[in-house]
């Protein structure tokens, strides 16, 4: 993410510093810019907190205003859960992960994130061209500034081309359907001997195996241990039948 800065104005605790550098790293972000932070912004608490994250505090420039931290920027997204006149439009972080990412070829951005008690004052936000809100919970709506910032961070990652390596696994050799067809006649047939389903009205309860087995994606060998299955309940239920048949009658 050598296309997005973070820039942290007037950041209030050592410890949110070393956990936002932290956040950073987990998500390959190294472009660190503080505005005015506090004067124990590089103490023992927050080298504690970022560990191996560290150096991008160390390496961190220090500006006195976010104009000058936001000199070289082209879209800067202001974060705030404050809605007023002068805070309309907001983004959420999903659509401005998208931005972020289809904006890198040519455009430097930067996630601008407020004081922990205030956060961005309208001044600020004035300076960004966007501005970004999570949907919190009314009852608390105000988030932690790494934990505001991982949500961040975490929508541009999948938009991004490295989130391609986590996938969810597509279906191998997926069954055909005859096969699957072949494989509920049987099942039909299997659940009406048991007596489990209605005789009267028995794809009732098959359209709902119908549908769980249509949402899992069922592959070639899932079709063949479903039926291997059915053809052990089919041979377990004729040897109770043999067994009950050959069974002298009780007489009094």
């Amino acid at each position: 993410m050598d296309h997005l800065t973070i820039i942290l104005v007037r950041p209030q605790g050592p410890i949110n510093i070393g956990a936002v550098c932290r956040v950073m790293m987990n998500f390959g972000c190294s472009r660190l810019r503080l505005v005015s932070p506090c004067s124990e912004y590089k103490s023992l608490d927050a080298k504690k907190m970022a560990l191996s994250a560290f150096h991008l505090l160390e390496q961190a420039p220090i500006f006195e205003t976010l104009e000058q931290a936001l000199f070289d920027v082209h879209s800067a997204y202001g974060t705030t859960r404050r809605f007023g006149k002068y805070r309309k439009g907001f983004l959420t972080p999903a659509t401005a992960g998208a931005r972020i990412e289809a904006q890198k070829q040519e455009h430097h951005s930067a996630l601008v994130l407020g004081p922990e008690d205030t956060g961005l004052e309208t001044k600020d936000l004035a300076l960004c061209r966007y501005f970004i809100t999570i949907p919190t919970h009314d009852d608390y709506p105000s988030m932690n500034l790494s934990h505001s910032l991982a949500v961040l961070l975490y929508e541009a990652s999948l938009k991004s081309g490295s989130v391609k390596k986590f996938h969810s696994p597509g279906v191998k050799d997926p069954a055909r359907g005859e096969d699957i067809e072949s494989m509920f006649a049987h099942m039909k047939k299997t659940l009406l001997k048991i007596d489990y389903l209605d005789p009267q009205n028995p794809d009732h309860l098959l359209r709902t195996y119908r549908r769980i087995f249509s949402n899992a994606g069922l592959a070639s060998r899932d079709v063949r241990i479903i039926r291997g299955l059915l053809s052990r309940i089919d041979w377990t239920e004729s040897q109770r039948r043999l067994n009950q048949a050959t069974q002298p009658d009780d007489k009094d």
